[in-house]
Formats: C-alpha cells, structure tokens, sequence
C-alpha cells in the first residue's frame, strides 16, 4: 500500500542535502530515486500519470487486474539490492514466485518447446527437435555465460562517457561475436531452425530484431538459466509500489499527475524543472527516465543540444511497436502456461515485414500473459486475466490504427480461439487494448516506440544517448534510452550507473 507522501519538495528545499529532481516513474527513475536518496540527495520524483510503473502502469476494471507492460523479472538481485541500501528486505514487502516454464513455446504446426533453466530438461526438450544439437546447446550456454560475464557483470553499469570506453571493450565485442546478429550468432550452435528461433527470440522482447540485434544480447540465456523469471506476486505493479514506498520511506517525494514541461538550464548547468502548470522546481540534479529522444526533443530547449538534434533523432533507428489486447474470461484456461509464445509460420519474414517494410501483416506472432495461472487474484474467482501481445510497426508505418486496430484484434482473438483458448469469444467479460499512439501520446515515446531506441551494435554502450548528458552538465538519462536499454534488467541497471556518474552529495556543499 503506498504511504502518505511526504511534504512539497518546495518545503525541503531549505535543507543542506542537495536536490535532485527525478523525471519519470518507470522502473529507471523508481531505481535511480532509491539510489540518489541513498547516496544523501533529497529526491523530488516527478510522474504525469496517475501511479507509478511508467510503460509497468496498471490497468483494473471489472474486477480484473492487468500489468501494462512488463510481465517477466529477471535478474531478482537488482531489484533486492534497492531495499538493502535501506536496510530492508524486498521479501518482507514484494513476493517474487519462479515460474516453471519459463516460456512454452508453441509452434504453428502443433510442436512446443517448454524452456527452463534446468538444464537435464533444456537438453530434453532440445532433444525432441535435433538429438545432434544437445552439444550445440551446451556450448551455447557456454558462450552465453562468457558475453553475461563481460557484457552484463562488467559492462551494464559501466558509463561509456568517453569513446575510448568503447575502444577498450572492442576486443571483447569482437571476441564474442558481438558484431554478429543474435540470430547469427546462435545458428552457429545450432542446426534444427525450430531451435534457431527459440534460442533467438529473446531481442522481441526488448525491442530488437533478432537478426540485427547485437548477439551481445546472446547473455539473456545464461541470465535466466541463473537467477531464474520470476512474477511479483499482485503483477509487476506492486513490484513498483513497493519502490514508490522506499523512497518515501527515505523522506523523500513522489507526485503524480506532475507533468514536466522544460528541463531549465542556467550558464550551461541544469538548474530544476518546469512543470506543465507553470511551478517551477529548483535542482542541482535532473534524471529523465523519460524516453531520451523526448528528453531531448522535448524537454530540453534546441539551443542547448549539440549532439542530440532533432537532426540526429530522426534519424535514430527505433524499435517497433506493439498492439496490446488486455481480456478477461469468465471461465479458466487450465492447461495455458503463465507464459507462452504462439509462433506463426514465418519467422524472418514476418519480423523484416515489422522492422523493415513496416507493413501490419496478416499473420503474426504472439505473446500471451496468463498471470492467473501463478495468481488467481488478479482475476475474479473462476475468472482468468490475459494479455496478448502482438508487435508491430511503429508510427512511421501507414497504418490508422482508428481503423486498423479493432479488426486486427479480432482476427488475433479468432487464431487464439482455434488454439489456446477454444469458444474465447464466448467467454470474454473484460476487454481493453492498447496501440502504437498510446505509446506516444501517453508515455512520450518517439514514433510509438516500444522500447525506445532499436538495440543494434551501433546504438549500443557508446552510440546511445549518455547516462552523463553531453548536452549540459548535471542532466542524467535513465531507462531503456540510454544505456544499456531496454528490458527490466536493463534499465534498473542504468540507474546502477548513475553511482559513478551522478557526484557525491557532498561536493554541492
């Protein structure tokens, strides 16, 4: 339950801490508040939603309880380590439960694959598919060990500030192949393509392409063989609540429906924030966990931008979009895993399709949320919540999704009916759905980006936006814009950056 907010952070600025003002109430801007209070800042959180969670909002009605976006929590140890820089215990607050299969993976012709992080049954289940691909498996694991050991324990909270950080991290790009596609990369593994595309499928999920996604991306299968997917117990909303509560808890503030209109800049150095209803607040730090290209484009006035033009952003590439269906059935679906993967009959085809033509196919792949399989309460009792998920392309496509959404939803109810969830029509009470303009009219994300920037090697580490602006001092970047991106993990981990970047509370005395 989130706690009474603390006074107005126009009352504490009396005090001797410095100020840092957070934009954005994702997962990035809740990590980097608990960090920044942490280290003796007093934080000001600014969000213009209404609760917390960002691109993790909530949505209830009719008794059902379905997380917007993230569904999957990997890497637990990020997430712990905010409560114990304040003396807590996440499990006391946030209960996290490992789901068992990770995903099923359910192909067009009928096959599945039931991905774990047990390795006797990986081998199983690659088994079934290609018996001379369990070794292939093995080194695969192998390999996806060595690019977490750089790409993730050395390199996800590294800054990057400087290009000859990337220099130095070459030789181990190269070495692990990071130049290869992740779909490249594991075809060298394995032989079968059903396993091509399960061990490649995983830059969806954060935006990328997996045949242009950097194979540095490859780490995913040794992070989740180790720690494990797991599902806050409530959905991924109280794992946010819980954070709005530490910060709190450190006497620090969180607003809502507090939209930032400017970030204000005096003699080259931030100076606070203006609000969309004319308050202005007074920092020496700004966070934007705001999409980086509307931090920029935004927030940030043209005549201070030397590198993150308009000029610059338009020609970034971005990741695609997606078209949320959010349901509720008055029945249970027994036999449907908390997560599954419906795999259509075209894989390349269909992501060059979104990525590259930026067409709205007529056959698609799906994600689909079944968090009632792990906890019935989000749905009322004999009821099951869902989300299918489906990407698309973002808004530089021809698509008016007035027109376009609604039947395109149908036809994915209709394959779902014929697949998972027989008689679905019958038996759906709620309903909601989400599509490329929510995303930018409502979480600020150029062109309905998904998950900002596309995750290629050249958007990578250096080449994206800083987590230390270059623009002006004293500005900040959290969130799945900047380093290292997208996906809880990552943008938890770019505020672990902020450590080495954000000065000591003391040098503002």
């Amino acid at each position: 339950m989130l706690q009474t907010p603390t006074p107005s952070s126009q009352d504490l600025t009396g005090g001797k801490a410095p100020h840092a003002v957070v934009i954005g109430a994702g997962f990035g801007g809740l990590a980097a508040a608990v960090r920044l209070g942490a280290r003796g800042y007093r934080v000001t959180l600014l969000e213009h939603l209404d609760a917390p969670g960002g691109r993790a909002y909530v949505f209830k009605q009719d008794g059902f309880v379905f997380d917007a976006g993230p569904t999957i929590v990997t890497a637990p140890f990020l997430f712990e380590e905010l409560w114990e820089m304040c003396g807590k215990r996440m499990a006391d607050h946030v209960e996290l439960r490992e789901i068992q299969p990770f995903f099923r993976i359910q192909f067009h012709d009928g096959k599945h694959f039931d991905y774990t992080g047990k390795t006797d049954l990986m081998r199983q289940e690659v088994a079934k598919f290609n018996p001379d691909d369990v070794a292939g498996y093995d080194r695969f694991m192998k390999y996806s060990k060595e690019v977490f050991d750089i790409g993730f324990t050395e390199l996800g909270h590294a800054s990057f500030g400087r290009f000859t950080d990337m220099i130095k991290v070459a030789p181990d790009l190269v070495r692990l192949g990071g130049y290869r596609s992740v779909y490249g990369s594991v075809s060298q593994y394995f032989k079968s393509e059903y396993l091509r595309t399960v061990f490649s499928f995983h830059p969806l999920l954060v935006g990328g392409n997996p045949f242009s996604t950097t194979a540095v991306y490859n780490l995913i299968g040794y992070l989740e063989h180790e720690w494990g997917v797991h599902f806050a117990m409530g959905g991924t909303g109280k794992l946010a609540e819980g954070l709005v509560d530490l910060i709190r808890g450190q006497g620090n503030e969180v607003r809502f429906q507090a939209t930032v209109d400017e970030i204000t800049v005096d003699q080259g150095k931030v100076s606070g924030v203006r609000l969309a209803s004319g308050e202005t607040i007074a920092a020496d730090v700004v966070v934007s966990n705001a999409d980086s290209a509307a931090t920029y484009r935004r927030l940030l006035p043209a005549r201070y931008r030397k590198r993150w033009t308009d000029k610059r952003l338009d020609r970034s590439r971005y990741s695609m979009s997606l078209m949320v269906w959010y349901f509720g059935t008055d029945k249970r679906y027994e036999d449907v895993e908390h997560h599954t993967i419906l795999l259509g009959p075209r894989y390349r085809a269909l992501v060059d399709e979104i990525f590259q033509a930026k067409d709205l196919p007529d056959d698609f792949s799906l994600y689909l949320h079944r968090p009632t399989a792990t906890d019935p309460s989000l749905a009322p009792e004999g009821c099951d919540a869902f989300y299918v998920l489906s990407p698309v392309p973002h808004l530089d496509a021809d698509i008016d999704w007035e027109t376009a959404a609604e039947p395109y939803r149908a036809k994915i109810e209709q394959a779902l009916s014929e697949t998972l969830l027989p008689d679905l029509g019958r038996h759906v009470v709620s309903s909601h759905m989400i599509t490329p303009p929510y995303f930018q009219d409502t979480l600020l994300s150029e062109k309905g980006a998904a998950f900002g920037l596309a995750p290629s090697l050249l958007q990578s580490a250096w080449f994206r936006p800083h987590n230390k602006s270059e623009e002006v001092d004293n500005l900040f970047l959290v969130g799945a814009g900047t380093h290292p991106g997208a996906g809880l993990p990552g943008v938890v981990s770019s505020a672990r950056v902020l450590d080495e970047v954000v000065p000591d509370a003391n040098t503002f005395a």
